[in-house]
C-alpha cells in the first residue's frame, strides 16, 4: 500500500507475520527485598530492547496454577522451567540459545518458579538449571536476567562479557 504525500510516497508493507520471537521471563510475584527489586528492574530495562519481556504474576498463586495459566495461554513446547534438575548451560551456551529463540517465530517463556519450586508439576517439562546450587527464587530471576543480558552483550560482541 503507497501513499504520496506532496513529493515524498511511503510504503507501508502489512505485517502478515510475525519476525522474530520473544523472550518471557515469568516471575512468581514480586521480589519483596529492595535490593532484589532494583536488580530485576535494571535488568529488564536492559533487555528490553532486545525483545525480552518481564511478567511478574500473583505471588498468591500456588505452583501448579501458575505453571497451568502460563501452559495454557503459550503451548507446552514454548514454556522453559527453572529448576536444579535442569540443563546447564554456560554464559556462551544462553548466547546460542538466545540466538535460536530469536530466530524462531515463537516467543520462549522461561519460568522461575515460587520459593518451594514446581514439584511434580514439572515433570516431563523441558528445563533450565542455573547451576548445581540452590538459589532463592528472587535471586534465581536477578541471575537468569544477567545471564540473558550477558547473552545478548556475546552477541553483540560487546566487551561486557570478558573470558
Amino acid at each position: 500500500m503507497s501513499q504520496q504525500v506532496g513529493l515524498r510516497i511511503y510504503h507501508y508493507t502489512p505485517r502478515s507475520r510475525k519476525c522474530m520471537g520473544r523472550i518471557n521471563v515469568h516471575l512468581h510475584g514480586r521480589a519483596r527485598d529492595a535490593a532484589f527489586r532494583i536488580a530485576i528492574s535494571d535488568y529488564a530495562n536492559r533487555l528490553a530492547g532486545d525483545g525480552v519481556q518481564l511478567i511478574e504474576h500473583r505471588n498468591r498463586t500456588e505452583p501448579g496454577p501458575y505453571l497451568k495459566s502460563i501452559v495454557e495461554k503459550s503451548g507446552a513446547a514454548s514454556v522453559i522451567i527453572l529448576e536444579e534438575k535442569g540443563e546447564v548451560i554456560d554464559s556462551m551456551g544462553y548466547a546460542e540459545k538466545m540466538k535460536e529463540w530469536r530466530l524462531s517465530s515463537d516467543d520462549i517463556h522461561l519460568v522461575v518458579g515460587p520459593p518451594g519450586g514446581f514439584a511434580e508439576h514439572s515433570d516431563g517439562m523441558h528445563s533450565l538449571s542455573l547451576g548445581l546450587i540452590t538459589f532463592p527464587h528472587e535471586l534465581a530471576a536477578v541471575v537468569l536476567l544477567e545471564q540473558l543480558y550477558r547473552a545478548c552483550m556475546i552477541i553483540k560482541g560487546s566487551p561486557y562479557h570478558r573470558v
